[in-house]
């Protein structure tokens, strides 16, 4: 049975067993969005946003929707995929559970960061005003996760309140039993002149295939500075499709950094949109690929207001058989006069066999506007790596440094020091870059 017909057939019982235990019109939603997905199925090639990345393998695995075992994972098990030598609180989520165990979250009157499931009990008219409020449940993806998903993170900072430490959530899949596929749901609901910062990571250690759909939604207040860093650096028997959206308040800051490394294929749908004046917007990533990694990167910034701001930087290196996609979109309504956009993809090729499909674009309808877009798909320069080689350094050394040169400006929005360090070390390691050396030559 292909997976698209399991989740069809699994979704009544699975509904069943819903029943009195959520409200009705949780209920609605879950039948609705199963409606849509019933109807669409999983995109295909067909589909102009989805021309370059098929699901077909992945819709033809026998996937698991619901795991019947879990590791007993302690703290070291799970450090190596954190940040650390920081305090934070932490959301660590086991084979789809919330793990309080390994766990450290907040429940204060300023703020709370729990699971999903908890806030629906203790904060419910929160929930029910932002739950599936800025996700767009006619995608089929968003309307899946809509349908199945219990589970997630939850964080609240109240009007005015900020979060002193670092939240990290890390979903860890550690069934090795089976190929598993879960439904995952983040809701971030950010008060006007309030502050954050999120990192978050998913990470299988199984070697079995594991299929991860997750839906973000992420409303920033007026005034409220918001913060979220992904890390996605799995084994290359993972495929995650990741729908992120954000709604601005006016004078607010939001930013989203994504930093792709590994697994097998991953999506990234962003969507930003202005709700009020004079906010900015921020998206960089930094995608470094090799193997048969595909990473495609979907990005949609709606100027639906005037004086607001927007600039993406998304840099790619792409090795050995590896695909990268970047098709960012910039709409300027009519009234969105005063707008500023800018939208650059930067990528370096580093065999024949890499490849990148790039399309930035932009929609204009308003006349008083500063935007701009490029891309560029280039190799390395041989007339620096000839510099660096005549300066004594190695060609293997020079390429590095290069690339490392390169994929700078991607962290400069990082301002937690331990965080940035950690990227850092993160992009040197997959270069095979030397830092010690690195830093000795400037």
């Amino acid at each position: 049975m292909k997976l698209q017909d399991k989740l069809i057939h699994s979704f009544e019982k699975f509904a069943q067993n819903k029943q009195g235990s959520e409200t009705e019109h949780l209920s609605k939603m879950r039948a609705q969005a199963m409606a849509t997905f019933t109807a669409q199925g999983f995109p295909t090639t067909k589909d102009e946003e989805w021309k370059y990345t098929s699901l077909n393998k992945n819709n033809k695995r026998d996937y698991e929707l619901e795991s019947d075992f879990s590791l007993d994972l302690t703290p070291e098990d799970v450090e190596g995929f954190l940040c650390t030598g920081l305090d934070s609180y932490k959301l660590i989520f086991v084979d789809g559970v919330f793990n309080p165990s390994l766990s450290s979250s907040a429940l204060q009157d300023a703020f709370s960061v729990t699971s999903l499931k908890e806030a629906y009990k203790g904060n419910t008219e929160v929930f029910n005003q932002h739950y599936g409020s800025l996700a767009d449940a006619k995608l089929s993806m968003v309307a899946l996760n809509t349908a199945f998903a219990e589970e997630g993170a939850f964080v609240h900072v109240k009007a005015g309140a900020v979060v002193d430490k670092l939240v990290q959530i890390l979903y860890i899949n550690s069934d090795s039993t089976k190929a598993m596929m879960s439904q995952v749901r983040n809701l971030f609901v950010v008060e006007d002149r309030a502050e954050v910062q999120i990192l978050e990571r998913h990470q299988s250690l199984s070697d079995d295939y594991v299929f991860t759909n997750v839906v973000t939604e992420s409303s920033v207040g007026n005034e409220a500075n918001f913060k979220h860093f992904k890390i996605q650096n799995d084994l290359d028997t993972t495929s995650l499709v990741d729908g992120t959206f954000v709604k601005q308040g006016a004078k607010s800051s939001a930013l989203v950094d994504t930093y792709s490394f590994s697994g097998e294929l991953t999506r990234n749908n962003l969507h930003f949109e202005f709700a009020g004046e004079h906010a900015e917007a921020h998206m960089d990533a930094i995608t470094l690929l090799k193997g048969a990694t595909l990473v495609d990167h979907h990005t949609f910034v709606d100027h639906a207001v005037p004086n607001c701001q927007s600039n993406q930087l998304y840099k790619g290196i792409y090795d050995e058989k590896s695909k990268g996609v970047f098709n960012g979109k910039v709409m300027v309504r009519k009234d969105a006069q005063k707008t500023n956009a800018f939208q650059q993809n930067n990528n370096l090729l580093l065999t024949d066999f890499a490849s990148i499909d790039t399309k930035p674009q932009l929609e204009i309808f308003a006349d008083d506007v500063a935007c701009s877009h490029g891309c560029t798909i280039g190799q390395l320069d041989d007339e620096a790596l000839f510099y660096m080689q005549s300066r004594g350094i190695p060609m293997k050394e020079a390429k590095a440094f290069l690339m490392f040169a390169f994929a700078g400006g991607t962290l400069k929005n990082i301002t937690i020091p331990q965080l940035k360090e950690q990227l850092i070390n993160l992009v040197a390691y997959e270069l095979k870059v030397d830092l010690e050396l690195n830093e000795a030559m400037h």
